[in-house]
């Protein structure tokens, strides 16, 4: 078979990591990049692989560009802490490398995220195709990206039929604590994009988001989970739209 190497970047994710690791230790080599975890995460990872390095936080662009770089297989299949390679997706994974075929240079897999409990499958969510298994040549992702840091790579892609499962949000405290990260992320790239804050972005978008999820997107079929996702997605969009508004401020009032 092709040879494959594991990317995963981590930060105090010592919960997931034994599960995640365990999925994907079929692998040919696995690659940890660990920013400043305070909790057991490397010690753990360390049971796995030697391929455990630590790098400054600088966004998830920067930080996998730098997991692809200790890399020396020649496919690269990313996951987070969070996620589970199932026995399903591994057989597929194993198969499309066999066939050696030159033409494909990468895979988007399907993301199917498990959100208080609740595999959601509507809200835009289900199926979220991403490229996760792609060739290490010619790859990268874009430094600049701090918050969407999906890979560019040369040649066509083609999709796979198993689920990458994704355990997002157990819990609302776990929500709230990545909500703030997230949105400050997301305030970056806006300012990265220069786009200008306007009233209407706090008026409109975050009601048309829970609009598009829950009503076009048919979250209303996922149930109360689904109902308290399109909320919270469209706080999110709100929360980083006014905190673009913040740092448009010239100077402070009082």
């Amino acid at each position: 078979m092709t040879s494959l190497s594991v990317i995963v970047i981590v930060r105090n994710e010592e919960k997931n990591m034994n599960d995640c690791l365990e999925a994907v230790r079929w692998a040919d080599e696995i690659i940890i990049v660990d920013s400043g975890s305070t909790d057991r995460t490397v010690e753990i990872a360390r049971r796995f692989t030697r391929n455990v390095f630590s790098k400054q936080w600088e966004g998830f662009g920067s930080a996998k560009n730098f997991a692809l770089s200790q890399c020396t297989k020649e496919w690269i299949l990313s996951v987070d802490a969070d996620e589970r390679v199932t026995p399903q997706l591994k057989e597929e994974i194993r198969t499309v490398l066999q066939r050696k075929d030159g033409s494909v240079s990468a895979y988007a897999v399907p993301i199917k995220a498990c959100f208080l409990g609740r595999w959601i499958l509507h809200c835009g969510w289900y199926p979220a195709h991403k490229i996760r298994l792609f060739r290490r040549q010619g790859s990268r992702y874009l430094p600049e990206n701090k918050l969407h840091e999906g890979v560019q790579v040369q040649g066509s892609v083609e999709k796979l039929a198993n689920d990458l499962l994704h355990y997002t949000d157990p819990n609302l405290f776990h929500y709230f604590e990545k909500l703030n990260h997230y949105t400050s992320l997301g305030a970056d790239e806006l300012e990265q994009e220069k786009v200008t804050f306007r009233i209407p972005q706090l008026l409109v978008r975050p009601f048309w988001t829970f609009l598009r999820m829950y009503f076009l997107q048919a979250g209303f079929r996922d149930g109360i989970q689904g109902f308290i996702l399109c909320v919270l997605s469209s706080c999110y969009v709100f929360t980083k739209y006014a905190k673009l508004w913040e740092r448009s401020l010239k100077a402070k009032t009082c």
